[in-house]
């Protein structure tokens, strides 16, 4: 079995060539899915993400979802190095951000990053292939319209996980689905925009020229309204970001009276992820559109 110096030292030779030479590794962050380790070698100060998850491709996909991101918006995207399997690891290198001092006009400029990343577009909603969202598998299969997709592909498949998992009963798993036939009268139409998909304050850090930096995406194709919803569930960012956004896209009016629908997929996300104390966020939402 080999031990975390011989791990990093393996990783850096995949990512970047047998020249790599490990000087010293730290850890500098830890969740309850994945370790953050700066590693610094003779070639530069990388930022490594290991996690044992059983899905092989899962930080493989969030390195084609940062690929995305960097190649759609001005913001700032880490450069990914490598990405694989070493051990019982999975493993992601990428780009060192040391944290920075936000700018005056970074609330701004994050609005209008963000709404650069959402003129990106395709025909369909969806993606090429599927990824997740931290660690849940996340469906992706391309569909023409946006309420078909946002239930079959997002509320369906966790509402149906959260009531075989026992965090609901099945009285309220009929309850949910009667959303469904209201999503068409109340969620706007638009066309496909690229998502970051996992937007909150803990996903976006700042560089340390104090401009923000979009990380750990779950992107698709979806409403663009699902990445402002998602922005707001946990506290929400500062309002220089929300004028900065509608001064490019504005939103459609009564947003705030939607924005509830949109949530519901991260919290049964948060629902799946961490159990039932995020089931009254998602029963408050639903008993205010279901009588």
């Amino acid at each position: 079995m080999l031990d975390q110096h011989e791990i990093y030292e393996q990783i850096l030779f995949e990512s970047l060539g047998s020249m790599a030479e490990l000087k010293s590794a730290s850890l500098v962050a830890a969740g309850s899915h994945n370790q953050g380790i700066r590693i610094e070698c003779n070639s530069g100060v990388f930022f490594l993400k290991l996690n044992f998850d059983h899905e092989r491709d899962i930080l493989k996909k969030e390195a084609e979802g940062l690929a995305l991101l960097r190649n759609s918006t001005f913001l700032k995207v880490p450069e990914t190095y490598g990405n694989g399997r070493v051990g019982d690891y999975n493993f992601l290198l990428s780009e060192f951000i040391p944290e920075g001092k936000s700018k005056p006009e970074y609330w701004e400029n994050l609005g209008l990053g963000l709404a650069h990343l959402h003129l990106t577009s395709q025909i369909s909603f969806g993606l090429e292939t599927d990824n997740y969202i931290a660690s849940i598998h996340q469906k992706n299969l391309q569909t023409e319209n946006w309420v078909d997709f946002y239930i079959e592909q997002r509320l369906e498949p966790l509402i149906g996980k959260a009531y075989f998992d026992r965090l609901i009963p099945l009285e309220f798993l009929k309850k949910f689905q009667e959303i469904y036939p209201k999503l068409g009268e109340h969620l706007p139409k638009d066309k496909p925009a690229l998502l970051h998909g996992d937007l909150w304050s803990g996903n976006v850090i700042v560089t340390p020229g104090g401009e923000p930096c979009l990380i750990d995406p779950a992107v698709y194709f979806g409403h663009r309204e699902m990445d402002l919803a998602f922005s707001r569930l946990f506290g929400g960012f500062d309002s220089g970001f929300y004028t900065s956004y509608e001064s490019v896209l504005p939103l459609e009016p009564e947003f705030e009276e939607r924005m509830g629908l949109y949530n519901l997929y991260p919290l049964l996300v948060h629902l799946t992820l961490f159990g039932v104390a995020y089931l009254p966020g998602i029963e408050r939402i639903i008993n205010r559109f279901v009588r």
